[in-house]
């Protein structure tokens, strides 16, 4: 008998294509590819078509000398040790060889499909990883095939995705923006930070110079005073990365202002700073001299490696706790002068509207500030546990404490601190919860270690009115339906 006419070949034929079509439509469903002992009853039918076959055919029948599986090796050997003629015809087994390893086979193929369950490959990514050599070192990091998370953009600004981070460090390529006319692309051979006004001696530094400083690391958040502010006009946002992306945590080093201004000399009657940026905004902004010398930083890493372009490349100011236009970016020059400069960016912009229709100046600390990132907006949850998750942040100092409201604001639960827990930096909480199913409002507030506790949306509108923007901190809240379904609500 020649090989078409082998009942064997027609029984392989069937199962390949049985396998290949449920891979097929694991694929086209993008759904694991599993299967239970009913989809292997097929195969052990097949087994017994191959008996029952057998028993009416010849007792010899033709197949090539090939190594069809490794599980099949003992086929293989008969084979090979079978008699041959010098024929040029081909080998000849008899049918207990060949129905033995007929059975073998389905019974190989039966137990490589109970095997843990295979997800259809994707470009790039191997279905059996343990079998197969991953790639080799790269120049530079990369993310994992799949992970597609990123920041939201817009003409100028791009929000971080706090619902999918998970401890206090933004990663860099996540760190949130803010420009005032686009990036500037800097050469940091060419870049100069110019020291000028009343000053005992005019200094100029090269990036080579600055680093050579002693350098001091601090973790700490940077904060838009623009963060929330379209929530002064009610429940705009529909994510907590629209309502509370304007903020971002990173591992900032640099030399401290004050070492490098001491190379300079003040003149004693300097009380004010402008810092001035290289971009095409020339963003200013003026700042008391007294509080910078505390504790800001002239930063050149972020995370451990180079500011990124976007984060102010080479070097920006970062001033702890204070509004994030204060951090000028791509800095080039500090001026010490006795008043402020009244700049565009601290008259026009950047100013407070008061209920009276005064507008106040210079409000530089980020207050008590907590979010609830999840479960937030556009998420959903199921009744049972749900662990409640968010991050707390002062200006003023460490948080001392966060508390987790269920039921609207009627009541209040201390939730826990995860550290570590740093001044003006941001800290995760979370709160162990059971949801019955039925519709509520979950709610966050802080504490900061100067006592100060976060306000609702009542009292904060009730001294600051609607008709700002910036400095929006009041308590936020997400309301659960009976669907699960979180959206944002204001209470």
């Amino acid at each position: 008998m020649r090989l078409s006419e082998c009942p064997w070949r027609r029984v392989c034929d069937t199962e390949r294509r049985f396998v290949d079509a449920r891979f097929a439509r694991a694929a086209s469903t993008d759904r694991r590819l599993v299967f239970g002992p009913e989809a292997l009853l097929p195969l052990f039918e097949l087994a017994v078509r191959v008996v029952a076959l057998t028993e009416r055919k010849p007792s010899y029948c033709s197949v090539p000398y090939v190594n069809v599986r490794q599980d099949m090796s003992r086929f293989d050997e008969d084979v090979r040790t079978s008699p041959m003629e010098d024929t040029g015809q081909e080998a000849r087994i008899d049918r207990r060889t060949w129905l033995t390893g007929a059975v073998s086979l389905v019974g190989a193929t039966a137990a490589g499909l109970l095997t843990p369950a295979l997800l259809p490959a994707e470009e790039g990514e191997s279905v059996r990883p343990t079998h197969v050599p991953g790639r080799s070192p790269s120049p530079y990091g990369v993310r994992a095939q799949g992970e597609t998370v990123q920041r939201l953009p817009t003409a100028t600004h791009s929000l971080t995705p706090h619902h999918a981070l998970h401890g206090i460090i933004t990663p860099s390529a996540l760190h949130f923006e803010r420009h005032h006319n686009g990036v500037p692309s800097i050469h940091p051979d060419r870049h100069r930070l110019l020291i000028h006004g009343l000053v005992d001696r005019p200094l100029t530094f090269s990036m080579n110079d600055l680093v050579r400083f002693p350098s001091v690391t601090r973790t700490l958040f940077i904060e838009c005073s623009g963060n929330s502010g379209k929530e002064w006009k009610g429940p705009t946002g529909k994510t907590v990365q629209e309502t509370h992306g304007l903020m971002s945590t990173s591992e900032w080093t640099g030399v401290p202002l004050a070492t490098v201004l001491a190379e300079a000399g003040s003149k004693p009657h300097a009380a004010w700073v402008l810092a001035e940026g290289s971009d095409a905004a020339a963003m200013t902004r003026s700042l008391p001299l007294e509080d910078v010398l505390k504790e800001a930083l002239l930063c050149y890493a972020q995370n451990g490696e180079a500011l990124r372009p976007e984060q102010g490349y080479p070097l920006r100011l970062v001033i702890p706790g204070w509004e994030g236009n204060t951090c000028i970016k791509w800095i080039r020059r500090l001026k010490l002068s006795t008043v402020p400069s009244m700049t565009r960016e601290e008259t026009s912009r950047y100013t407070d509207l008061m209920p009276d229709g005064t507008a106040k100046q210079f409000t530089f600390v980020m207050e008590a500030k907590s979010v609830i990132t999840s479960p937030s907006g556009g998420q959903q949850i199921e009744p049972g546990f749900v662990e409640i998750r968010g991050l707390a942040w002062s200006g003023r100092g460490k948080i001392a404490m966060a508390e987790v409201s269920t039921d609207g604001g009627k009541s209040w639960h201390r939730a826990q601190l995860q550290e570590p827990v740093l001044s003006q930096c941001h800290t995760r909480f979370r709160f162990g919860w059971r949801w019955n199913g039925d519709e509520t409002i979950i709610q966050s507030r802080c504490t900061d270690e100067t006592g100060y506790v976060q306000p609702t949306r009542a009292v904060l509108v009730a001294a600051r009115g609607v008709h700002s923007f910036y400095h929006y901190h009041a308590i936020h809240s997400w309301k659960i339906d009976r669907r699960g379904t979180v959206t944002n609500e204001q209470v």
